[in-house]
C-alpha cells in the first residue's frame, strides 16, 4: 500500500494522546490506593490532560488532509453499524470531551468525595471522569486498529496483533511523555512512570517483532490466476493495459525497493525500542528532563517510520495485476 502521511500522523498523534492520558490516570489510581505520592492536580494532571488534548487535536487536524472533500467529513459517522471508521469518528470526540472534563476537574480542584470505597478511599469527580475517558481511550485504540485489521484481503493487517500493536505502541509513547512530564512537575513519581514505560515498550517490541515474523512467513492466498480470473497454470504478463501510471498504481503500491523497506524496518526498530530506552535510563539516572524529552522525540520519530512500514508492507492483491506498465 501507499503510505499517506496524513494517516501516519493521525494514528501516531492519537496514540500519544491516548497513552499520555492513560499514564496520568494510572498514576492517580495508584495514588488513590496510597501506592504513590499524590501528584499536583494543576501542574501534573491538568497540564498533562491539556498536552494530551493537543496531540489528539493535532491528530484530528491531520485526518482532514486525507479527505478529498473535508466539508463532507460529518458523513463518515453515518455508517457506525458496519464501519470501524465511523465508530472511530464517533469515539474520538467523546474521548476528547472526557479528557477535557478530566483536566478541568483537576484544574478547578473538584476533589470533594462523592462516595467512599470499602477500604475508606474517597472517589471524586476526577476519578469518575478518568474512568469514563479510559473506556473511550481503549475503544478508540480498537476502532482505529480494526479499520485495518478487519480487511481480510490484506493479510499483513488481518491479525489480532494489529490491535495489540496499536495499543502497546501508543501506550509506550504516552508513558514516555508522562515520564518526561513527571521529571518537570512530579519528580517523586518519575521512577514509577519510567518503570512502566520500560515494561510497555518491551511488550510493544515483542508484539511488533511477532507481527514481523508472522508477515515474513505469510502464504499468499491470491495469485496471478485469481487476480485476472484466468485458471491457466502458466501466465506471463506483458502489460497492464496502458502505458502510464494510474490511481491503482499510485495508491496501492509504495514504489520503493525491497532494500529500502528493510532499511526502514531496522530504523524503526532501533528508534522505537532500544535507543529511547537507553535515553530514558540515562535521563532517570541523571534526573534530566532534557534527556527524557529527547527519548520521547526519538521514539516518536521511530513510530512515524514504524507506521510508514506498517502501511507499505501491506501487499494489496490488485498489485498482482497492476505490476507491468509495458
Amino acid at each position: 500500500m501507499h503510505p499517506a502521511f496524513s494517516v501516519i500522523f493521525l494514528t501516531t498523534l492519537l496514540g500519544v494522546g491516548q497513552g499520555l492520558f492513560l499514564a496520568l490516570y494510572t498514576g492517580q489510581i495508584y495514588s488513590l490506593f496510597e501506592l504513590l505520592p499524590l501528584q499536583d492536580s494543576r501542574a501534573f494532571h491538568a497540564t498533562g490532560a491539556a498536552i494530551s488534548l493537543l496531540f489528539l487535536t493535532a491528530g484530528l487536524v491531520a485526518s482532514f488532509f486525507h479527505l478529498g472533500h473535508p466539508e463532507r467529513a460529518w458523513r463518515t459517522a453515518t455508517k457506525w453499524r458496519t464501519s470501524w471508521l465511523s465508530r472511530e469518528v464517533i469515539v474520538l470526540p467523546l474521548f476528547m470531551g472526557a479528557v477535557f472534563l478530566y483536566g478541568a476537574a483537576h484544574w478547578f480542584d473538584w476533589s470533594a468525595a462523592l462516595f467512599t470505597l470499602p477500604g475508606g478511599h474517597p472517589v471524586d469527580a476526577t476519578l469518575i471522569l478518568g474512568g469514563i475517558a479510559t473506556l473511550f481511550a481503549f475503544a478508540l485504540f480498537v476502532c482505529t486498529a480494526m479499520i485495518y485489521a478487519c480487511l481480510r484481503f490484506l493479510q499483513e493487517w488481518h491479525t489480532p496483533l494489529t490491535v495489540i500493536n496499536y495499543i502497546l505502541l501508543g501506550g509506550a509513547s504516552g508513558f514516555m511523555l508522562a515520564s518526561a512530564l513527571a521529571a518537570v512537575a512530579a519528580p517523586e513519581v518519575l521512577r514509577f512512570y519510567a518503570g512502566w514505560t520500560v515494561v510497555i515498550t518491551l511488550l510493544g517490541f515483542a508484539s511488533r517483532a511477532a507481527s514481523l515474523i508472522r508477515n515474513a512467513r505469510l502464504r499468499r492466498k491470491s495469485t496471478l490466476q485469481t487476480a485476472i480470473g484466468v485458471k491457466h497454470p502458466r501466465i506471463e504478463q506483458k502489460s497492464q493495459g496502458f502505458m502510464g501510471g494510474s490511481f491503482n498504481t499510485r495508491e496501492f503500491f509504495h514504489g520503493r525497493t525491497a532494500s529500502f523497506l528493510r532499511s526502514v524496518k531496522w530504523i524503526f526498530l532501533l528508534l522505537t525500542f532500544p535507543l529511547p530506552l537507553l535515553l530514558l535510563i540515562y535521563g532517570v539516572t541523571a534526573l534530566s528532563a532534557v534527556l527524557l524529552f529527547a527519548a520521547f522525540a526519538v521514539q516518536y520519530a521511530g513510530l512515524i517510520a514504524e507506521r510508514w512500514f506498517f502501511f507499505a508492507q501491506a501487499n494489496h492483491p490488485q498489485n498482482l495485476y497492476y505490476q507491468t506498465v509495458s
